[in-house]
């Protein structure tokens, strides 16, 4: 069975084990607890006083796609077509159209050890054979033409800011993954659903150098629509009629009340304070907790810090089970994320308040010290 083949989200087992304390520290889902825009809840509202129910058309609604390239070219200067883009019921449906549309049986997907725990578990989904090409501090965490060299790949699947460590692939960077994608007739599928959670330096879209790659971003974090479950992806001119019959067949549409909502979701000014607000949790978390429990680097955006607990530890599963059990602090292990270096790893989000975080850091700080 190909379940069988899949590894657990440990993540979401872990926000259900939080549940037996009371007074749970919650460093473990990378979940926004800031409301959406407030336009977002007045379109919701207004969406169902108008009953709409029914599906949309299947690529989603034209209003919303036309939202998003106006988007495109307000956030990046980058010109897209509102037909290349078809909206999903979340990003894990984006992962799994854009993995249907390029990888046949047996095909061979590039990620990077670590990166999300959900893109292999899609591979084995569609019989594709994942392969991992080990990123760490020494390379700042990215991927560059030279670690795929002598490897066969049909599909590179990137992710910037990366989860877990929050590293940015910058301009010079980006262009040269792309270029040699294009040069080795690799797809390149670029997860972009942090991009506006950049603090100081500026995100690039793989759009501006590729008009083959295909983009995957989504409504959940930056615009803080986690539950509504809508995303969306840009494909090739060459995919569109593909992808519209993969959505067709694999959900029909994505949520109709979720995409009326979106259209009000744009709000910049209300997003910059939003941005503000995290970058302010990164700068405290960052500061409070690598004195305990060293960073490997300082993200350049999303909402993690990704720790080294090898002084501790060679078991991130055990470890974090036991910051739970011991004083109910509740972080991610890093083995989540991969093999390489992760069983020394803790990966904490800072996307709870401040006041949340302190109450955790100051347990930790405490524990860590009876522990040695």
């Amino acid at each position: 069975m190909r379940y069988e083949r899949m590894t657990p989200f440990r993540v979401m087992d872990l926000v259900r084990q939080a549940q037996a304390f009371d007074d749970t520290i919650h460093f473990e889902v990378g979940q926004p607890d800031l409301p959406p825009p407030p336009g977002v809840k007045r379109a919701l509202g207004e969406a169902v006083e108008r009953e709409r129910f029914a599906y949309t058309e299947s690529m989603g609604l034209r209003e919303l796609r036309e939202r998003i390239a106006a988007h495109y070219r307000h956030d990046y200067g980058v010109e897209v077509d509102p037909v290349r883009i078809l909206i999903t019921p979340g990003t894990s449906n984006a992962f799994l159209v854009a993995y249907l549309l390029t990888l046949k049986a047996g095909g061979r997907l590039g990620l990077a050890d670590p990166s999300y725990p959900c893109y292999p578990n899609f591979a084995v989904m569609v019989d594709a054979e994942p392969r991992f090409y080990p990123v760490d501090q020494s390379n700042g965490y990215l991927l560059r033409p030279r670690d795929l060299e002598g490897t066969a790949l049909d599909v590179l699947h990137i992710s910037f800011p990366s989860n877990p460590t929050g590293t940015l692939y910058d301009a010079e960077a980006l262009k040269c993954l792309a270029d040699y994608c294009c040069q080795e007739g690799i797809t390149l599928i670029s997860d972009e659903l942090y991009h506006a959670l950049v603090y100081e330096k500026r995100a690039h879209t793989a759009l501006e150098f590729s008009n083959e790659a295909i983009v995957i971003n989504g409504f959940s974090k930056y615009f803080c629509m986690p539950g509504l479950r809508i995303g969306w992806m840009i494909v090739p001119e060459r995919l569109i009629r593909p992808a519209e019959i993969i959505a067709q067949n694999l959900f029909i549409s994505a949520p109709t009340l979720s995409q009326y909502a979106a259209l009000e979701a744009f709000d910049y000014d209300y997003l910059a304070q939003v941005r503000e607000i995290f970058r302010q949790r990164r700068d405290y978390l960052y500061e409070a907790l690598n004195p305990l429990l060293p960073v490997d680097a300082k993200p350049d955006g999303a909402f993690y810090l990704w720790c080294d607990v090898s002084e501790y530890t060679e078991d991130s599963t055990a470890f974090s089970r036991e910051l739970l059990e011991a004083i109910h602090i509740a972080v991610t292990p890093g083995i989540d994320f991969g093999r390489h270096g992760t069983a020394t790893k803790l990966r904490f989000a800072y996307t709870r308040s401040i006041e949340h975080m302190a109450e955790g850091v100051e347990r930790l700080e405490n524990y860590l010290k009876e522990r040695r």
